[in-house]
């Protein structure tokens, strides 16, 4: 014989969610700031921002970013090639050597997109 569980009906009070106060972003603002905060989920990346943002004036030599991290020149190469095309740093050559800078505002943007998103919801 089996027992039959009565099923509560737990009642609504109004809508499940609040309504947008702000504006939210668009797709392809989401889809930018998607690329820019990945290229910073790893903490070489962070750390190699970081290094480059210390640097005297504000740019090092890719041979200056080996050592600090640990990594082989190529994997340094790698990760900053990343922050390149994400927009965070920018690069020059100058000779044999790659020289990398902060591109400006670049990190106050990000910042800048966290405080409106969080201000939308």
């Amino acid at each position: 014989m089996s027992a039959t569980i009565p099923l509560e009906v737990i009642p609504t009070a109004g809508a499940c969610c609040a309504p947008l106060v702000g504006t939210a972003v668009t797709p392809e603002t989401a889809r930018d700031l998607a690329r820019r905060f990945k290229a910073l989920a790893d903490p070489a990346r962070v750390q190699l921002l970081s290094i480059v943002a210390a640097h005297e004036g504000g740019e090092a030599c890719v041979c200056d970013l080996t050592e600090p991290v640990g990594l082989s020149q190529p994997t340094v190469s790698h990760h900053l090639k990343i922050l390149v095309d994400a927009g965070l740093l920018s690069r020059e050559k100058r000779g044999v050597w790659a020289y990398y800078s902060l591109v400006p505002g670049a990190l106050s943007d990000l910042g800048a997109a966290l405080d409106e998103t969080a201000g939308a919801s």
